[in-house]
């Protein structure tokens, strides 16, 4: 293999995070993050976000903002509601 670069490792980390590349090119980004400390940061940076996205997600919205949305969805569909930009 030959080292892929920081251009390519920066443009794909994303899909990397996320395991969304093919195996050769996984391998790519991987052997030039083991090498390349600019990068090793940056995905270490990735990590953190996608991590605190993560547990963001998993908390449910209070009860009063999801009522909230709840009506606004249902005044939209029934077309009572008018969407503002």
């Amino acid at each position: 293999m030959t080292d892929c670069g920081c251009e390519k490792a920066r443009a794909e980390l994303e899909e990397y995070l996320h395991h969304e590349l093919g195996r050769e090119d996984a391998a790519d980004i991987h052997e030039h993050i083991e090498n390349c400390a600019d990068c090793r940061a940056e995905l270490r940076v990735g990590v953190a976000i996608t991590e605190v996205v993560q547990r963001a997600c998993k908390e449910s919205a209070p009860e009063e903002l999801r009522m909230i949305v709840l009506t606004r969805i249902r005044d939209i569909q029934s077309g009572h509601g008018i969407l503002v930009d």
